[in-house]
């Protein structure tokens, strides 16, 4: 288990064979709930080559000392990251509009 974010990986090994490759991480949010995004691909055990990269955005909480995974969301195709994408290029303006008060109680996510 890690008890940093540092150490958090997505590699995955089955019976010693990385099964899961991470190419790249970002953490979003610290703290005793974590959020990062990775870059990784898996193993196509039919020809035993990576297949294309994905994006995992995954939730951490911290619990006694380690961080368990507690949700994630996968994006598994470049479509679905562009739609993802213009979703949030419609949405980012009207979150930049919000309410007097909740600007401030959203401070903590960043």
């Amino acid at each position: 288990m890690a008890e940093t974010l540092e150490e958090l990986t997505y590699d995955y090994e089955d019976q010693g064979v990385l099964v899961r490759k991470q190419l790249a991480k970002e953490v979003l949010t610290k703290g005793t709930w974590a959020t990062i995004m990775f870059l990784y691909q898996e193993l196509d055990k039919n020809t035993s080559k990576f297949r294309a990269p994905k994006i995992s955005i995954v939730r951490f909480k911290k619990f006694k000392g380690s961080y368990r995974k507690q949700s994630n969301f996968n994006v598994s195709s470049v479509k679905q990251a562009k739609q993802i994408t213009g979703v949030f290029e419609q949405w980012f303006p009207l979150m930049t509009e919000a309410p007097e008060g909740e600007a401030e109680a959203d401070a903590g996510d960043e």
